[in-house]
């Protein structure tokens, strides 16, 4: 399995990207940079390729509605270059929070753009001249839409690689469906190995069905917090807010649209739970909210406790599927997260 970490930088980005090299010595293979509504993750990861020479980069996501088509791919080409090669494209459809309350834009068809978007993508990479007429998105502009001067154009410059990899963070199960069918990866969030076959299967076969051989091996890429020991449970409360933040916050209430959290955590198995979390978090109380988390499903979706614990769960992660560790080491100092990342290294190799 390739070892991957999200980039962290609380504690400043430019010493955290120093740090990096660190983690590539110690086995680290790619670096997930995310984007959500703080600093953009395009030119962090601009500067990551310029301070690293090995390691893989990734956006872990674009959102697909806040840069058009040709621009993602653009863009895309771009931090392909400027690493020599190593970039990979992280898209996701993000939530209509983060869509529609910080981008103003409608949050709508992410099924369809994605399709879309993927399909534009590979056309700019190619070089091809840009004459796509979608449902989502028309390049040039159709007759009696702006003023009727655009043309099909292409990529000015000749990219690293006319076939960039892309990975799609999907739950859904037609998004993870479209994932099996399209993409090179696929990145499910709280990923749990014991159920992803009853979660997922039907989905991924259905893709895999359509699958272009070309594109190899579906990556499945698990993300999960890390620490290795006798005395470290303490942080597996460190994830209680993400979830609860997720399922009870990130998406529409139960009465009032689609929470794909709510239902993934329905789908695990934990129905009742998940509607006291979404109860309390959407009456404003946070922490009743993370406290309803199951303590269960912290641990089986996390890389927390003793080694011999950790080595079972990368079993079970590598017997479901798995192909690329996306971790968080947790630890208090740089040197003991650095070596969790050889400790993890030598558990998947």
């Amino acid at each position: 399995m390739r070892i991957g970490m999200s980039l962290n930088y609380a504690g400043g980005f430019a010493e955290t990207v120093e740090e990096l090299a660190d983690y590539e010595r110690a086995g680290l293979d790619i670096v997930f940079v995310p984007e959500a509504y703080s600093y953009d993750a395009v030119s962090q990861l601009g500067f990551i390729a310029a301070k690293t020479s090995r390691l893989q980069i990734a956006s872990g996501i674009l959102q697909l509605y806040s840069r058009t088509p040709a621009l993602t791919a653009m863009t895309a080409a771009g931090l392909d270059y400027v690493s020599g090669g190593r970039f990979t494209l992280g898209l996701g459809a993000s939530g209509p929070q983060v869509i529609e309350g910080w981008h103003g834009v409608p949050y709508d068809a992410p099924l369809g753009r994605t399709r879309e978007i993927i399909e534009i993508c590979r056309k700019v990479w190619a070089r091809e001249r840009l004459d796509y007429q979608g449902k989502y998105y028309q390049v040039p502009l159709p007759p009696g839409r702006g003023t009727g001067l655009g043309k099909p154009l292409k990529l000015i410059n000749h990219p690293v690689r006319d076939h960039i990899p892309i990975i799609l963070a999907a739950i859904g199960p037609k998004n993870v469906e479209l994932a099996a069918e399209l993409a090179e990866g696929w990145e499910p969030i709280f990923y749990l190995p014991e159920r992803a076959a009853e979660v997922w299967g039907d989905s991924l076969a259905a893709g895999r069905a359509k699958r272009d051989p070309a594109l190899g091996p579906l990556d499945v890429v698990a993300q999960a917090g890390l620490a290795i020991g006798d005395d470290v449970s303490g942080y597996l409360e460190l994830g209680r807010p993400t979830i609860a933040l997720y399922v009870g916050g990130m998406g529409a209430p139960r009465d009032k649209g689609p929470n794909f959290y709510f239902n993934l955590a329905t789908r695990y198995g934990y129905g009742s739970e998940a509607e006291k979390i979404q109860d309390a978090y959407l009456a404003g109380r946070k922490d009743e909210a993370a406290s309803f988390v199951p303590t269960e499903l912290v641990q089986r979706i996390s890389l927390i406790g003793p080694a011999g614990f950790v080595a079972d769960r990368v079993a079970a992660l590598r017997e479901s599927g798995v192909t690329t560790l996306n971790v968080m080491p947790l630890a208090g100092t740089h040197a003991e997260r650095v070596a969790l990342i050889e400790k993890i290294r030598d558990l998947a190799g």
